[in-house]
């Protein structure tokens, strides 16, 4: 049966943060009935009365079909699309509560970008966990959006990320209006880790960026990053290609330069002296890749992926490196010379990935199980 909806489409978008809001302006724009679920009665009844949200959108005015209630049940009911934007640490706990109200063919849809840090797991496997739901009615999306450039319907892209090809285009669909296009992919992992480890790579720019590093710094930082992204995301089995494109190399760009950015805007706080808790105090919203670094680097070493700028963000974080000490591109397992791709140093057939493992593996052995560099 096909999913194709015939307009106008009765949806949902669960958050009311300044990307919750923007994504509901979007679908709205795009022709659909959207209603949001906002936790605090006043803001809905901001969003459904005014057609603002002064907390998150300031000077933007909503759609006249784009209403709010505080009321889960009744944000839920109808529903064929559902469109999920809370902090991610907190998914699991408002996927119970949405469970009872969700209708058996909704289509529900992650605008998340992060890991579950007790677990390690993509947004899209909480929700099927959490939802107990076929992967086919899961659907993901990415891409270089900073809410409030979109919010004012400055023009970009995203791309929709489903298991099933159909579902990712029932969705674009809906998603896309005069200011912003949908493409789409059925390559889940390297969409959802796309958007999860750029956040990453942004921080560290933000530091760079607050001790007053330049130019070639921050570029040698965002070209190694992809390549970290890439080393990441494909030996947890997405396609290399998928982090070249709009989920990858298009919202590192966007979020590593823009300031509008929230994890730029928590790494340059950090860059500038403030330790990781006084930095959690003046963000007003979730930073996402502070909460990830933890989880990402427990599943790289897991899989045996190096990924030096991740670990370096750590030791900031952690107060163990000196923030105008951030030089993760300088950082090597050798003084001998590297291939600069991922593949460019590889002896084995299977790449740079699997090589390195291997010959990581036989290092320890070698050294009577202790790594080579002691960790």
């Amino acid at each position: 049966m096909s999913r194709r909806l015939t307009s106008p489409a009765r949806v949902t978008v669960l958050g009311t943060g300044s990307w919750g809001t923007t994504f509901g302006k979007i679908l709205a724009d795009g022709g659909a009935d959207v209603t949001m679920w906002a936790r605090r009665p006043e803001l809905a009844r901001e969003i459904a009365k005014q057609h603002r949200n002064s907390d998150y959108l300031p000077g933007v005015q909503l759609p006249p079909n784009l209403t709010a209630t505080s009321n889960l049940a009744e944000a839920l009911r109808g529903a064929q699309q559902v469109f999920i934007a809370v902090p991610s640490q907190t998914l699991r706990d408002n996927l119970v509560a949405i469970r009872p109200f969700l209708e058996p063919e909704t289509i529900v849809v992650s605008l998340m970008k992060g890991v579950e840090k007790r677990s390690g797991l993509r947004m899209s496997e909480v929700i099927r966990q959490g939802l107990e739901i076929d992967p086919t009615r899961i659907a993901v999306a990415s891409g270089p959006n900073l809410a409030l450039e979109i919010a004012r319907e400055q023009p970009t892209a995203a791309v929709i990320s489903s298991v099933s090809l159909e579902t990712a285009q029932a969705v674009a669909l809906l998603a896309r209006n005069r200011y912003f296009r949908t493409f789409v992919n059925t390559d889940v992992i390297g969409t959802e880790f796309g958007g999860v480890l750029k956040n990453l790579i942004a921080v560290a720019i933000g530091i760079v960026d607050g001790v007053g590093y330049g130019e070639n710094t921050k570029a040698s930082i965002i070209t190694r990053g992809l390549v970290e992204m890439t080393d990441f995301a494909v030996a947890q089995g997405a396609q290399a290609e998928t982090l070249s494109g709009l989920a990858g190399l298009g919202d590192l760009i966007a979020t590593c330069q823009s300031p509008l950015s929230r994890n730029n805007t928590a790494g340059r706080l950090l860059g500038q002296g403030y330790s990781f808790s006084a930095v959690v105090k003046q963000m007003q919203q979730t930073a996402e890749g502070l909460a990830s670094v933890a989880p990402v680097l427990e599943l790289a070493r897991s899989i045996g992926v190096e990924m030096p700028i991740v670990e370096q963000v750590k030791q900031v974080l952690d107060g163990t490196l000196d923030p105008k000490d951030i030089a993760p591109h300088l950082t090597t397992d050798s003084d001998e010379p590297q291939g600069e791709r991922i593949n460019d140093d590889a002896e084995a057939p299977g790449g740079g990935v699997v090589w390195r493992s291997i010959k990581r593996a036989f290092d320890q052995l070698r050294d009577g199980g202790r790594s080579p560099r002691g960790d």
